[in-house]
């Protein structure tokens, strides 16, 4: 007989990885238990990520400073876990107006692997070491990796080849921190606990993933004016949706009506900051630009004419 993989005992400490005592008769029960089961699992993934909360602020707090200082910030996963990091990322610019560079998902297996699994990309740690690399990360860059199980060969490797360019390192996992061994600047463990279908780490884990990799994204976009009151105000009128948005933001800021709405962003060239500024310091585009930038980019203080101290929307 064969011997046993090394892999195959891993897998059996990894909590991701173990039978859930709760949904024993998923496969035999009622469509409503079945739901019901799942939904109540869910909820203990929200609840997981309760404790991480001080890691997460620690991790927001890095990730602003490589912004602040020309750095980006770098996802690298494989599955469910890469195919979050892509999707954060790719939401960044509509939503806060950033550069696509600024926050990038990397993915075991390339852009194919976010529509097909490619199966074997995630097993080889050079794989994420080669793919840090071709990014062109340096110093200035923070790398966060996402794996629910901690031990993703190609996460592993990523933030590994990361930390060797002088890159801060955060890691998002879904196993107890008791459990964590890697070298990482801050680490982030909601313990989901076992999954409602043994090992579909995209349930429980995809969404208390999905959670943290919201906060570190619209924490860090709140910490550098990105919003305004509660307003994303840095979007891009990229479709008809986000037009009509725009007019929306700048209308409940300032209550004006539609018509001049949508009059103050055309002068504004499409840009609400610009117009939630020109309507509530009363001046005009270029008045309304130079306050934006003395500002910090952050509307409060424009619209005051003061500089910011602290962060604040």
């Amino acid at each position: 007989m064969p011997d046993r993989p090394a892999l195959f005992d891993e897998l059996q400490t990894l909590t991701t990885e173990t039978r859930n005592p709760r949904t024993l008769t998923i496969d035999t029960a009622p469509l409503p238990e079945v739901v019901q089961m799942l939904h109540e699992e869910d909820q203990r993934a929200v609840d997981a990520v309760t404790p991480e909360l001080p890691y997460v602020v620690q991790a927001v707090e890095i990730i602003e400073h490589a912004f602040r200082n020309g750095g980006r910030l770098f996802y690298a996963g494989a599955g469910t876990s890469g195919r979050l990091g892509v999707l954060d990322a790719a939401e960044c610019p509509p939503t806060f107006g950033t550069p696509p560079e600024q926050v990038q998902g990397l993915i075991a297996g390339g852009q194919a692997a976010m529509f097909v699994a490619q199966e074997g990309a995630e097993d080889h740690e050079s794989n994420g070491a080669e793919d840090i690399d071709a990014a062109g990360v340096t110093e200035r860059d923070v790398v966060c990796g996402i794996a629910a199980s901690r031990r993703t060969p190609y996460v592993v490797g990523a933030v590994a080849r990361a930390r060797e360019l002088g890159a801060k390192t955060l890691f998002v996992t879904c196993n107890p921190r008791s459990r964590f061994d890697l070298d990482v600047d801050v680490a982030i463990c909601a313990d989901v606990g076992p999954e409602p279908i043994m090992g579909s780490t995209r349930m429980k884990s995809g969404t208390a993933t999905k959670l943290i990799l919201n906060m570190l994204s619209t924490a860090t976009m709140v910490r550098l004016g990105k919003v305004y009151e509660n307003m994303m105000v840095d979007l891009q009128m990229t479709n008809l949706k986000l037009v009509e948005r725009s007019k929306k933001i700048v209308m409940t800021a300032t209550g004006v009506d539609y018509d001049t709405a949508a009059e103050v962003l055309d002068a504004a060239d499409g840009h609400v900051k610009t117009a939630l500024v020109m309507v509530l310091a009363d001046v005009d585009a270029e008045a309304a630009r130079a306050r934006i930038e003395e500002a910090d980019g952050f509307v409060r203080h424009a619209i005051a004419g003061t500089r910011p101290g602290a962060a604040s929307g």
